[in-house]
């Protein structure tokens, strides 16, 4: 992709070119500055094109400015939106949490809300709909957590915690899990309020995810450790630490289909692949820092990764860092396949259910979907005006649902040559 033209600033080589001129040492009076000036041509260079194409006029700005690819904005926030989801029964009902302490349950059709979660007490950043798509959970910063029943619209059960890291539905009962920043996951039977706690070690609860089988949970830490946990015991099985594990905070986790492996991302810049049942590492990814948006002030920052999962019809899995790589990696062989450069740092990925393409939404405000055969990009949607935070798409992926920092959400129908 070529964006050579929102670059204003010309460079030649690794340094710009600044050509400085002495005033004093002109010695030709204004009217002869004039008079030369009289015989320069502004509009063309000597071989007669216009110079004027590679400058962007008022009218061509404001319009890359005002592209917007969407089907639809909902705007009724008035702060950034910071999470979003989908309910996994219809996928015509999206919830979203933001800056403004409010989250609506709305729907994606035509933006009509549904019900507004009340009664938050600071920002929501973390919205979900059961497996089932009857109950929908909200948590914010303060560590409230509210489930409300979506056919009533009605709030059914409340809990105050310390501060919350993360939530996550069980895949297949009305169970609740919420991890927190004192290490400690809880887990809640929805509405009745049974209640159990996976025993922390002292530091933060980063990520966590419920494995497809329902009976165990895979637990990541601040400081580098995994576990994996059995829910009914209430015991951790495995515990992936030390030279294992990882050399900083873990910031995501995804799991494959059957749940017998799982990805690992971590602030240290490597991602790790884990056999859950053994709690052997398998695979160690990484890659060289890419280059967007890096200063030499942050040149010794690793380059950390954001997101990570596994592809449903090919051995292929994705991973997504901070500078704005995504890199897809051969499951077997663990080879890198194909390097995906992004213009600013990534947010998040997600795989389409049922074949090889991969989408991202990074802070440039963009959604680009990937051919990770080939490592192409297949299409890209803008319209946001900041960054999106979150991003999910529907079972089909014919459409995306974004929360950005502009104060909006934005549906989006993503087109492909091949459906």
């Amino acid at each position: 992709m070529d964006y050579s033209d929102e670059n204003s600033v010309q460079f030649h080589g690794d340094e710009e070119v600044i050509e400085v001129i002495d005033l004093n040492e002109i010695e030709q009076n204004p009217d002869d500055l004039a008079d030369e000036f009289e015989d320069v041509d502004f509009g063309e260079t000597e071989d007669g094109d216009d110079e004027q194409e590679d400058w962007d006029t008022d009218d061509e700005m404001e319009q890359e400015k005002e592209q917007d690819d969407s089907e639809l904005t909902f705007s009724k926030h008035t702060g950034s939106v910071f999470c979003v989801s989908l309910d996994p029964a219809t996928n015509s009902l999206a919830v979203t949490g933001g800056e403004d302490d409010k989250a609506y349950v709305w729907r994606v059709s035509d933006g009509e809300v549904l019900f507004e979660c009340t009664g938050h007490k600071d920002s929501v950043t973390s919205v979900l709909f059961s497996h089932d798509s009857s109950l929908v959970a909200t948590g914010d910063m303060s560590g409230l957590i509210k489930v409300w029943k979506v056919e009533t619209k009605q709030e059914v059960w409340s809990f105050e915690v310390g501060d919350m890291e993360w939530m996550e539905w069980h895949p297949c009962a009305p169970v609740l899990l919420a991890g927190m920043a004192d290490g400690n996951v809880w887990m809640w039977k929805i509405p009745g309020g049974d209640c159990k706690t996976l025993q922390g070690p002292g530091c933060q609860s980063t990520s966590g995810k419920v494995l497809p089988d329902g009976k165990r949970a895979v637990v990541g830490y601040e400081d580098g450790n995994v576990r994996l946990w059995d829910l009914k015991q209430g015991n951790a099985t495995h515990v992936i630490k030390g030279h294992d594990g990882h050399q900083g905070a873990l910031t995501c986790l995804a799991c494959n289909k059957d749940g017998s492996l799982v990805l690992t991302g971590s602030v240290d810049g490597r991602a790790k692949l884990i056999n859950t049942a053994t709690g052997k590492v398998l695979g160690v990814f990484s890659v060289d820092r890419g280059k967007a948006k890096a200063s030499q002030e942050d040149a010794e920052e690793t380059n950390s990764v954001e997101s990570v999962g596994f592809c449903n019809v090919l051995p292929l899995i994705a991973v997504a860092y901070l500078y704005g790589t995504l890199a897809i990696y051969d499951l077997s062989s663990q080879v890198l396949r194909h390097k995906c450069q992004h213009q600013a740092g990534i947010v998040k990925l997600q795989w389409e259910e049922s074949s090889s393409v991969v989408s991202t939404c990074s802070l440039d405000g963009a959604v680009r979907l990937w051919d990770a055969r080939s490592g192409t990009m297949v299409s890209e949607y803008r319209g946001h005006q900041a960054e999106i935070l979150d991003f999910t798409l529907n079972r089909e992926a014919s459409m995306a649902v974004t929360a950005s920092g502009d104060h909006q959400a934005k549906v989006f129908c993503l087109q492909r040559p091949d459906r």
